[in-house]
């Protein structure tokens, strides 16, 4: 059974930096991809970030692109947040469909964590 658990999420001022925590079990973390999506109440679940973990490819969408770093360390997937700004206030999730590519459209994962609450105050 693949199971999911954020941690790390809390309040943080603007220009301030965050970590998130990702840990797995139940799954291969050295060869399957996590990603890391984010949701506002009211609007689309964002993909931001990915690490396939066989080739080392990374991905980050435009609006984190140069301040967050996604990276691995055992069965866990950290999302290192720096200059965290007010939009970033969301629920950050992480995700896995037990494929080895990454993609950052939700529609491609099957497994979820129930995430983990990040406020950016000004």
């Amino acid at each position: 059974q693949v199971q999911l658990v954020e941690s790390g999420g809390g309040l943080v001022h603007a220009g301030g930096s965050l970590t998130l925590s990702c840990t797995a079990s139940g799954l291969n973390t050295d060869v399957y991809a996590i990603a890391w999506f984010r949701q506002t109440p009211g609007k689309q679940r964002e993909g931001i970030s990915c690490l396939a973990p066989d080739d080392g490819t990374t991905m980050y969408s435009d609006s984190v692109k140069g301040r967050f770093t996604i990276s691995r360390d055992k069965n866990t997937t950290s999302l290192q947040m720096n200059n965290v700004r007010p939009e970033d206030t969301a629920r950050y999730y992480c995700a896995t469909d037990q494929s080895t590519w990454c993609f950052l459209e939700d529609h491609e994962y099957s497994y979820w964590g129930q995430g983990t609450q990040v406020t950016v105050a000004l």
